[in-house]
């Protein structure tokens, strides 16, 4: 609930959550019943969406439950469902047709014949395969009704499998991608054995960050979101499974600017630039366009290692008297440190950590536990809800290179 308040509050107009069933989430980020009916709520309120995956792939057994649970999901408010199935598709149609369908990507719909079966059976929108071009997308956008809606991912963790249709880690863990349990196994480190040289690892290639040689990049479309409106997406998807809500934020915070900078023609490379910049304060890997250029870049060095200019360590929870704010803290500060700000309504903000009391009045050098009170003197501006950051000693702390975010070698 937590990672939805910061999706809707930093601009999300819709979100995607995992249900109780069938959901590509691990079993402890789906929301229960009541919870789905609070999100819609919540949604609802602020005049946004809330869609629910059902898109894993049903045995036959969870179809027969399946008209049931989409009714379900249409009664508490739920404004469409993500789906993948064929069987699926049609059985939520039947069940619960005022519940609108989306094609999840886990489908592969590549291609403008796929897509226009898709709208037969009644699906308003699909989420576009990861790996078509530009191109790719204007033909099929050219070549389907004008009332079906295309989705694209455009930010975030990609799959190293064809559209995330993966074994490795059902192979190696018994946990199944394909049913929300992936273990992430493509992110390991490996090693190469010889035949006759048993329990002797040798690495495939060593850097500084190991050798992670299955690890996909993240996609990065944010240079470029005026291309991917251009071929005809009308709804832009940034990956958010299982992530906290501070990168929920940043990220969302990035693509809402860019988007109200194409749409009022604010847009400039020095706001991309400065976008870019906080897009690097989030926990990342290398960035790449995906396949939206053509073929994605290859493997670098750098590319199993995790990334980001910042640390998360707090979140302002209340204004108190005095200019002072209550924050509850997730990673260790000390007085005197410089505090970035992640707000929704200006970039840039910061203040110095100041005059640091915690729950029984006493002064503090350092806010060291997590999900702790620390009260502390704030500043114009900063409101409950936004978050608290410190950038990194060994960032360079300049604007980032556009062209990082078309993947460029």
């Amino acid at each position: 609930m937590e990672s939805l308040e910061a999706a809707l509050r930093f601009g999300a107009d819709a979100v995607y959550v995992g249900g109780p069933k069938l959901q590509l989430r691990a079993g402890s980020a789906g929301f229960a019943m009541d919870a789905l009916s609070e999100a819609a709520r919540r949604a609802h309120a602020l005049g946004r969406k809330l869609y629910v995956t059902v898109n894993a792939f049903p045995t036959n057994g969870e179809i027969d439950a399946l008209g049931d649970y989409a009714q379900a999901l249409s009664a508490l408010g739920a404004d469409a469902a993500i789906v993948a199935d064929l069987g699926a598709i049609a059985t939520i149609r039947k069940a619960a047709p005022k519940l609108a369908v989306h094609v999840s990507t886990q489908a592969n719909c590549l291609n403008y014949a796929a897509a226009r079966a898709y709208h037969d059976m009644g699906a308003r929108r699909v989420v576009l395969g990861r790996e078509m071009t530009l191109e790719q997308i204007a033909e099929l956008r050219a070549k389907t009704p004008a009332d079906l809606e295309l989705e694209a991912f455009v930010h975030g963790a990609m799959c190293m499998a064809y559209s995330g249709r993966c074994m490795l880690s059902a192979y190696l863990t018994g946990r199944s991608a394909n049913r929300g349990a992936c273990a992430q196994t493509c992110r390991w480190r490996y090693a190469l054995v010889e035949e006759k040289r048993p329990g002797e690892y040798f690495p495939v290639e060593e850097d500084a960050g190991g050798t992670t040689i299955l690890s996909s990049f993240d996609l990065n479309a944010l240079g470029f979101l005026d291309c991917v409106a251009a071929a005809g997406v009308t709804s832009f998807k940034l990956e958010g499974r299982m992530k906290s809500p501070y990168y929920v934020a940043t990220v969302t915070n990035a693509y809402r600017r860019r988007i109200d900078g194409m749409l009022d023609g604010t847009a400039s490379p020095e706001q991309v630039a400065r976008l870019e910049r906080e897009l690097d304060a989030a926990s990342h890997r290398a960035y790449a366009s995906g396949f939206y250029f053509g073929e994605m870049k290859r493997h670098a060095p750098e590319d199993g290692v995790y990334l980001g200019d910042c640390t998360f360590v707090g979140v302002v929870k209340e204004a108190l008297p005095g200019g002072r704010i209550r924050v509850e803290v997730r990673n260790r500060f000390r007085a005197g440190d410089t505090l970035e700000v992640l707000s929704p309504n200006a970039l840039g903000l910061a203040l110095v950590a100041a005059n640091l009391t915690g729950g029984d009045g006493l002064a503090l050098d350092a806010a060291t536990v997590p999900m702790t009170l620390v009260d502390m003197d704030g500043a114009e501006g900063i409101e409950p809800g936004d978050y608290l950051r410190v950038r990194s000693v060994d960032s360079q702390n300049v604007l980032p290179d556009t062209l990082r975010a078309r993947g460029a070698d």
